[in-house]
């Protein structure tokens, strides 16, 4: 049976949909009243689901609204989307041509709904974020401080250091105390705690911006991070295999982390220094004990979810 599929171009006044590839297209203001409207649109024309690019969160409240209206909805990388409408010969772009391109690309590449994550998850996610950004604050006033020689110019810095110190350490409490709430994510947190290296920002970044670890087998998992190495063969030639793509911040803090822990783990130890003996270059080893903290922590999420889920 074919699925009708309303396509929504997201912008941070309007959204402008299409019902179908070429079908009835409009527009109405991203607000209340706006919602409102597109959600009877749907209703009334029987839509199976609305498909809507990520939008710099301007989409999440569309998101969320649809949703409890009962309207299934899901989200999409924009740059597939528009690489899609280049494969397809459209270099126009509009609001209107993007919303039906929308569309006809989540029919081709079958989008299923993807269900609102728990409220928990999402304040997790908020206070990790909130976390993050203010951890990055304190190190730029930090360094900044060092080349400061004024007096009232360093009391300044100090005081403002004082505060983010202060809202550090509520966003810690506050994210642990979340952590401990959930029966799953405290036994996860006990979890990857066991490997060495693994502390508590770690843990709640992983579940703030990883939720599906544990879920996902080996290969897709690493490349939902974007720690899979990516074919480049062709004919007789077998290219390098690089990795692009995934979620960035969070494989940043992977290389990290797992730098630690290969000075800890008697197995990354042995497996760095094997690479290394074999002339493996610096950023390939990197990457590769990067990738095996990775297959690690899943493998010990999925252990853990298997544990609990007779218990629960």
């Amino acid at each position: 049976m074919t699925q009708l599929i309303c396509g929504v171009d997201v912008s941070s006044q309007a959204l402008d949909f299409c019902l179908g590839r070429n079908g009835p297209s409009g527009r109405v203001p991203l607000a209340a009243e706006g919602l409102e409207q597109l959600i009877r649109l749907c209703v009334e024309n029987h839509v199976d689901l609305v498909v809507m690019e990520a939008t710099g969160g301007y989409e999440k409240i569309a998101f969320s609204r649809l949703w409890q209206a009962g309207v299934p909805t899901a989200i999409v990388n924009p740059r597939s989307v528009r690489w899609f409408a280049e494969a397809m010969g459209f270099l126009e772009k509009t609001d209107k041509i993007d919303a039906g391109l929308i569309a006809w690309y989540a029919e081709v590449k079958r989008i299923m709904p993807q269900p609102p994550a728990p409220e928990t998850q999402d304040r997790l996610r908020a206070l990790v974020t909130r976390l993050r950004q203010i951890t990055e604050l304190r190190t730029g006033q930090l360094n900044q401080r060092r080349l400061v020689h004024d007096d009232i110019v360093s009391q300044s810095f100090q005081e403002l250091i004082a505060v983010l110190n202060a809202q550090i350490r509520v966003l810690e409490s506050k994210i642990a105390a979340l952590l401990d709430a959930d029966p799953l994510w405290a036994r996860l947190d006990q979890s990857f705690r066991t490997v060495k290296g693994v502390a508590d920002r770690t843990v709640s970044r992983i579940m703030a911006e990883l939720p599906e670890i544990g879920t996902l087998s080996n290969k897709p998992i690493t490349k939902l991070v974007g720690l899979a190495p990516i074919a480049n063969d062709s004919g007789k030639r077998s290219g390098k295999r690089p990795i692009r793509g995934g979620r960035a911040d969070l494989r940043s803090l992977l290389y990290v982390v797992a730098h630690v822990v290969a000075r800890h783990e008697p197995d990354f130890i042995e497996f760095r220094q094997r690479l290394s003996d074999a002339g493996k270059p610096k950023k390939v080893i990197r990457i590769a004990v990067a990738h095996k903290l990775l297959v690690r922590l899943n493998a010990k999420a999925r252990d853990t979810r298997l544990k609990f889920a007779p218990a629960a």
